[in-house]
C-alpha cells in the first residue's frame, strides 16, 4: 500500500473508532442523563404510552387511566374525588410533570423501577402490554372523608395518625383541587392549571404538610412535657409557682390570660384545663430557651420530617427571654405544621413512644405481589412512659371537663387541647383555631388527631380550638374507631 492510500485509511480507521467511541459514550455513560431531558420526547411518549398504576386506599384505587384524545401522549391521569385525594396523591400532569406520591413513586406507578425489571422481561416474552405497579397508601377513607367533610372548604388542614406505628390515616388540606383539570398537555389543561396557581386561596398549596402556623395553646403540651421531663414539676395536681399578674421577663408588660379563670399559681392539670397563660408562660422562662428547644426537637421540631412526601419544618426558635417565654405558649416565632401537632398528640397517647410518620404500606408489582412493605420504626423518644401517663390525664381532664368538650365521644376516652392562636401584627388578623387529641380503646391508642382551622368568615369572637376545630377531630376519630369495629 502506497503512502497516501495508508494515511487514508488510518484517517479512516480513527473516525470509526471516534465513532465507536461516541456511541458507547452515549449509550453507556450519558443515557440516564439523555432520557431525562425535557427535550426527549420519545422518553415521555413511552411514559404514557400505557395505563399507570394505581395509588390504592382501603384496597380500591382512588386514581385511574384514560386514553387521551388528540395526542401523541395515549394515556392520562385520572382521580376519584380528585379534591378530597390531591393531598395524598399530588398531580400527575403530561405537561407538568408530577408531584407529592405520584412522583416520589413515578417507577413503580409507570413500571420503570428497577424492582419491576423481571415483569418488564417477562412482559417481553409472554407479549403482555407493559403495565404499572400499585402504591398501597396507610389512610383510612372515611377518615379522610369526615376531615374533608368538617372542613367544608374553610382554609385548614387535619391529620390523623395511628399513635402505635405512625401510619398516616388522615391528611386533608382545603380548599383543595382536582388534578385531572391538568392531567393533559392541551392549552385548557394549561388554564386550568393557572387558575389554580393565581387564586388567592391557595388551592395547591397542601397545608397540612408544607403551612406552618403559630400553635397556639395546643404546644403548651409540650411545655407541659419538658416541666415534666426536666424536673420542674413531678406531681400534676400540685400548686405551681405562678402568681398572677405575671410580668413577662425583661419586660413592663404583664402575659394575661383569656378571661376570668383560676390560673393564679394553679396545678398543672388545672392549666391545661384552663389554658392558663401565666403558667405556662412562666414554666418556658424557668426553663430556659434551650431546654424547651430540646424538648421541642424531641417532638420532631426544627427538622423537615419525610412521610414520604416531604413536611416543612417546624420550629421553635432560638430567642431571647421574652420570645421564649411567649414560644412557650405558642406564640411569637414558634410554628408548627398540622402533622408536626398530630405528631405531639400521638406521641403522648403511645406513652411517649414517637413513630416515624409513614403513609406508604406496600407497593405492588403488576401482578398484585408485594415487592415491599412497610415496617414501622421509632421516630424518638420525647418523654418517658410515666410522664406521658401524667400528660393523658391532663389532657382527658381537658375533654372531660375543660375547653375540650366537643371532642367528647360515648363510651371512648378522649384526650385533647384546644387552641387559638394570635394571627398578624398586634393579633390584628382573625386567629386560627385549633385542636389536637387522641382517643382510646381497649387495645390502646388507635388514632391521634390535629386539625386547624383559618376561618376567614367568622365572627373574631366564634372562632376557638373548641368551637371550630374540636368537633372535626371528634368526626375523624369516630371514623376511625368505626372503621375498626
Amino acid at each position: 500500500m502506497n503512502k497516501p492510500l495508508r494515511r487514508i485509511a488510518i484517517f479512516c480507521g480513527v473516525l470509526i473508532l471516534a465513532l465507536l467511541v461516541r456511541t458507547n459514550y452515549l449509550q453507556y455513560v450519558r443515557a440516564d442523563e439523555l432520557n431525562k431531558r425535557d427535550e426527549n420526547r420519545r422518553v415521555r411518549i413511552e411514559r404514557y404510552a400505557h395505563e399507570r398504576g394505581n395509588i390504592i386506599v382501603d384496597g380500591n384505587p382512588v386514581t385511574g387511566s384514560v386514553e387521551t384524545k388528540g395526542s401523541d401522549f395515549k394515556y392520562k391521569r385520572v382521580w376519584k374525588d380528585g379534591p378530597m385525594w390531591a393531598p395524598v396523591t399530588g398531580y400527575s400532569s403530561q405537561a407538568f410533570d408530577a408531584s407529592q406520591l405520584e412522583s416520589l413513586e413515578d417507577g413503580i406507578l409507570t413500571g420503570n423501577d428497577d424492582q419491576l425489571f423481571f415483569d418488564r422481561t417477562l412482559s417481553m416474552f409472554t407479549g403482555d402490554k407493559k403495565q404499572g405497579g400499585n402504591v398501597v397508601t396507610t389512610l383510612n377513607g372515611a377518615a379522610q372523608k369526615a376531615a374533608f367533610k368538617g372542613l367544608n372548604g374553610k382554609k385548614g388542614a387535619a391529620v390523623a395518625l395511628d399513635p402505635q406505628t405512625g401510619a398516616i390515616l388522615a391528611l386533608v388540606s382545603t380548599p383543595s383541587y382536582d388534578p385531572s383539570v391538568f392531567a393533559g398537555n392541551s392549552d385548557k389543561d394549561s388554564e386550568a392549571r393557572q387558575k389554580l396557581l393565581k387564586d388567592k386561596d391557595k388551592p395547591m398549596l397542601n397545608r397540612a404538610l408544607r403551612e406552618t402556623y403559630p400553635p397556639g395553646s395546643t404546644f403548651k403540651v409540650v411545655t407541659a412535657a419538658a416541666a415534666l421531663e426536666n424536673g420542674l414539676y413531678t406531681d400534676i395536681d400540685a400548686k405551681t409557682k405562678s402568681p398572677l399578674p405575671w410580668r413577662l421577663p425583661l419586660s413592663t408588660q404583664n402575659l394575661d390570660n383569656e378571661g376570668t379563670i383560676p390560673c393564679e399559681n394553679a396545678s398543672l392539670r388545672e392549666a391545661l384545663r384552663w389554658s392558663c397563660n401565666t403558667v405556662f408562660g412562666k414554666i418556658s422562662d424557668d426553663l430556659g430557651n434551650q431546654k424547651m428547644i430540646d424538648q421541642a426537637d424531641k417532638f420532631g421540631f426544627n427538622e423537615e420530617i419525610f412521610t414520604p412526601v416531604r413536611a416543612d419544618a417546624s420550629v421553635y426558635p432560638k430567642d431571647n427571654r421574652p420570645q421564649n417565654a411567649m414560644a412557650g405558649i405558642g406564640q411569637a416565632s414558634n410554628r408548627a405544621t398540622p402533622l408536626q401537632m398530630a405528631m405531639v398528640a400521638a406521641a403522648i397517647a403511645n406513652d411517649g413512644k414517637l413513630m416515624q410518620p409513614y403513609m406508604v404500606a406496600e407497593r405492588q408489582a403488576p401482578n398484585l405481589d408485594a415487592i415491599y412493605t412497610h415496617e414501622k420504626e421509632q421516630f424518638s423518644q420525647p418523654l418517658s412512659g410515666e410522664n406521658a401517663q401524667k400528660l393523658q390525664q391532663m389532657m382527658e381532664t381537658v375533654v372531660e371537663t375543660g375547653t375540650g368538650r366537643n371532642a367528647q365521644i360515648d363510651g371512648v376516652t378522649v384526650g385533647g387541647k384546644t387552641g387559638t392562636a394570635q394571627h398578624g401584627l398586634n393579633n390584628s388578623e382573625k386567629p386560627y383555631a385549633w385542636f389536637i387529641s387522641y382517643a382510646k380503646t381497649d387495645s390502646g391508642s388507635p388514632v391521634a388527631v390535629a386539625v386547624v382551622v383559618e376561618d376567614g368568615q367568622a365572627n373574631r369572637d366564634d372562632i376557638s380550638g373548641g368551637g371550630l376545630a374540636a368537633p372535626i377531630a371528634k368526626a375523624v376519630m369516630e371514623a376511625v374507631i368505626d372503621s375498626k369495629k
